[in-house]
C-alpha cells in the first residue's frame, strides 16, 4: 500500500487510516458529521495527494486529448479547467477527468487514483503522434482546502488574488514561499474552495503553513468519509459507484460532456444512442421512509418489480435525511417519482429528486 507525502502526519493527528485506491488514506479524524459541518460553514482541508497528474506536451497533446476526451478541449484557454470523460470502446466509461490547460501545447490531466495506471495505458494507445507524456502522480502532492471561508483562510500565503478566482480556473504562483504551485478552483464539495498542486519535498512546510493561517477561521484536517457525504449532497458522479466501465456517459447524464462536435472514441455509437435514447438513467433520490440507501441495494416498484439498483447512499449530515444515487429504467426517472430501496427485504420508499439536493 501506498503513503502520501503527508501520511505520517494525519497518523499523528489521530487520523483512522483505511487502504482506498491502493493508499492508506485518513478516512476521518474527529468524526464525519463534524468534519463535513467544519466544510459546509467554515473551512476543511483533504489529503487527496492519491490522485493522479499527467502531463501531455507538444505540437499535437490538444489533437491526443480531443481523440480520447468526450468534451471539446478546445475550448479551453490558459489557466481553464474542463471536466470530462475517457469513453471506452464499448459505450462506457474509462475514467472522469479534468483537463487543465498550462498553454496551447501544454496540458494537465488529473485522474483518479485508482485509475492511474489504466487511463496511462489507455491514452498511450491513442498517442500515435509522439505526445511528450510524464506521470507526475507519485512526485506530486494535492491539497483540497473547501469551505466557505478558505479563500480568507488561504490568502496570507499567496501572491494569488483568490476570491476573484471563477470556477474552473487556475493560476500559478508562489504559496506560502514556495514558487510555482498550481491552485485551482474546481471543488468536489459544492462549499467553494481551492486545490493546491505541489511538489512533495513542500508537502509537510505547506500543510503546516495553511493551518498555522487558517487557525482564526477554523480549519480543520478532513477525512474520506466527509468527501463522499459532500459530493453526494450535490450529486456529484464517484467513479466505481456512479459510473464505470459499463456506464454510458449519457445514461450517467454526462450529456454535457460529451461533445458530438467532434471524433472521439466510440463518438459514433455514443450518438446513435443520443438519438434512440437510453433505457436507464442514473437519478437522485430522496428517502421519505426511513432507511439508508447503500451502493447496488435494488430499487423496485410499488409491485416489487426491479427497476434499478443504488449507486450511491448516504445520510445526508446537512439535511437529516437519506439521500442517493441510482440508475433506474426510463419510465422511473422523472422527478417526483415513487421509487422504493429495497433495505433488508423491506421496501422502503423514496422519490426521484434532483440534484443537488444541499442547496
Amino acid at each position: 500500500m501506498k503513503n502520501t507525502a503527508l501520511t505520517d502526519i494525519h497518523i499523528k493527528a489521530g487520523a483512522k487510516m483505511v487502504p482506498f485506491a491502493g493508499y492508506n488514506m485518513p478516512v476521518q479524524y474527529a468524526g464525519i458529521n463534524a468534519e463535513h459541518e467544519t466544510v459546509r460553514k467554515a473551512v476543511g482541508v483533504f489529503d487527496v495527494s492519491h490522485m493522479g497528474e499527467f502531463i501531455l506536451k507538444g505540437d499535437k497533446a490538444l489533437d491526443l486529448i480531443q481523440r480520447v476526451t468526450s468534451n471539446d478541449a478546445s475550448k479551453l484557454y490558459d489557466g481553464k479547467v474542463q471536466y470530462s470523460c475517457l469513453p471506452n470502446e464499448d459505450g462506457g466509461i474509462v475514467d472522469d477527468l479534468l483537463v487543465y490547460r498550462i498553454d496551447e501545447k501544454t496540458y494537465m490531466l488529473v485522474v483518479n487514483a485508482s485509475n492511474i495506471e489504466k487511463d496511462w495505458n489507455w491514452i498511450l494507445k491513442f498517442n500515435t503522434e509522439g505526445v511528450d507524456m510524464k506521470d507526475i502522480s507519485d512526485r506530486t502532492s494535492l491539497l483540497a482546502v473547501q469551505g466557505p471561508k478558505a479563500a480568507e483562510a488561504l490568502q496570507s500565503l499567496t501572491d494569488i488574488d483568490l476570491a476573484s478566482m471563477e470556477y474552473y480556473t487556475f493560476k500559478k504562483g508562489t504559496f506560502a514561499g514556495i514558487d510555482n504551485v498550481l491552485v485551482s478552483a474546481t471543488g468536489y464539495t459544492g462549499a467553494g474552495g481551492f486545490e493546491i498542486y505541489f511538489n512533495n519535498a513542500n508537502a509537510e512546510a505547506i500543510w503546516d503553513a495553511i493551518f498555522k493561517a487558517g487557525e482564526p477561521f477554523g480549519i480543520k484536517p478532513i477525512g474520506l468519509g466527509a468527501r463522499d457525504t459532500l459530493r453526494l449532497e450535490m450529486g456529484f458522479c464517484l467513479y466505481g459507484n456512479d459510473i464505470d466501465d459499463t456506464t454510458s456517459p449519457l445514461e450517467a447524464g454526462l450529456g454535457w460532456v460529451t461533445k458530438f462536435s467532434k471524433e472521439f472514441t466510440n463518438s459514433a455509437n455514443l450518438a446513435e444512442q443520443k438519438q434512440a435514447g437510453v433505457s436507464k438513467k442514473l437519478v437522485g433520490f430522496e428517502m421519505i421512509e426511513r432507511g439508508i440507501p447503500r451502493h447496488d441495494y435494488e430499487i423496485v416498484d410499488a409491485e416489487g418489480n426491479n427497476i434499478g439498483r443504488v449507486t450511491s447512499g448516504t445520510q445526508s449530515p446537512s439535511l437529516q435525511k437519506a439521500v442517493g444515487l441510482g440508475y433506474v429504467a426510463n419510465a422511473f426517472a422523472k422527478e417526483g417519482t415513487e421509487i422504493y430501496i429495497k433495505i433488508r427485504d423491506n421496501k422502503v420508499k423514496a422519490k426521484v429528486a434532483k440534484p443537488p439536493f444541499y442547496k
